[in-house]
């Protein structure tokens, strides 16, 4: 699909770098970016009670406030000098619902973007992952430190596994994918049966990506005792790909979120652009 909002979150202990990222790459396709400002409410500590008749809780309750007004300030005024369409919003949600604020948020963009600024910031991270993937339904672009992140990468790795996320991942880029000069539709250690891979492993998938002109390539490779997504990884720096797809495997559990192994690795260690989609 072609994607008219993005969405950044940002914290009051980041600067602009995430911004200008994402103010470039609604550039590049002509979208709208939305800014989502956050200060996460730290719980206060001895319950509900302590918290009413405790001056310190209070004070820094007071501060947390201020530094979210000033990185309001701050970012109104990045967005005023900013070429692109925006629209600024904030919240103070406590820590246990912070997912829940950005999910809602997320479902009104069509890609949230984590830059580097934001991946480093381990809690308001987590709270983006968590809430963009579970509760909004909208992929995310993680973009390390040091990538050169673009909306129309000319070579592009699917990681695909025939999953429905993975099915997902797929149709959330196939805008990308079908302006790409080259796709390489990866699976590791595939399996031959109608319940996995099929008889032919990816000839489905790339069936169907041929269809929409997609310019695409199945690459079956072993995972060699390696892991899928160190595989993952090399493969996409040997073919020089600009951006990775792929599914995202977790579930919920009452408030717990709880992310597959390759998924995990990944989230945790990006060598390139990721869009990751569930």
């Amino acid at each position: 699909m072609a994607f008219k909002t993005l969405l950044t979150v940002t914290g009051p202990n980041q600067g602009e770098g995430d911004l200008k990222l994402a103010a470039n790459l609604c550039e590049q396709v002509g979208a709208h970016l939305s800014v989502l400002v956050l200060e996460l409410a730290a719980p206060p500590s001895g319950g509900e009670y302590a918290a009413i008749v405790s001056p310190a809780w209070l004070e820094d309750r007071q501060a947390e406030l201020k530094r979210l007004e000033k990185r309001i300030a701050n970012v109104a005024g990045f967005l005023a000098q900013s070429a692109v369409s925006a629209d600024l919003s904030d919240d103070y949600p406590d820590m246990g619902w912070a997912d829940d604020v950005i999910g809602r948020r997320a479902r009104y963009a069509d890609l949230t973007i984590l830059g580097p600024d934001l991946l480093a910031s381990h809690a308001l991270k987590d709270k983006v992952i968590e809430g963009t993937l579970f509760s909004s339904g909208k992929p995310i672009l993680l973009v390390p430190d040091g990538s050169r992140p673009t909306l129309k990468p000319k070579r592009i790795l699917v990681a695909w596994d025939s999953r429905l996320e993975s099915s997902r991942a797929v149709r959330e880029s196939l805008d990308m994918l079908k302006d790409a000069e080259g796709v390489h539709l990866v699976i590791v250690d595939p399996v031959e049966n109608e319940f996995h891979h099929g008889e032919e492993p990816g000839a489905d998938a790339a069936a169907y990506l041929a269809r929409h002109g997609v310019k695409v390539t199945v690459e079956r490779l072993p995972s060699a005792n390696h892991s899928v997504a160190d595989v993952l990884r090399q493969h996409a720096g040997d073919v020089g790909a600009e951006l990775m797809v792929m599914g995202a495997y977790g579930h919920s559990r009452l408030r717990e979120r709880i992310f597959g192994g390759v998924t995990k690795s990944m989230l945790d260690d990006q060598s390139l652009p990721i869009l990751m989609a569930r």
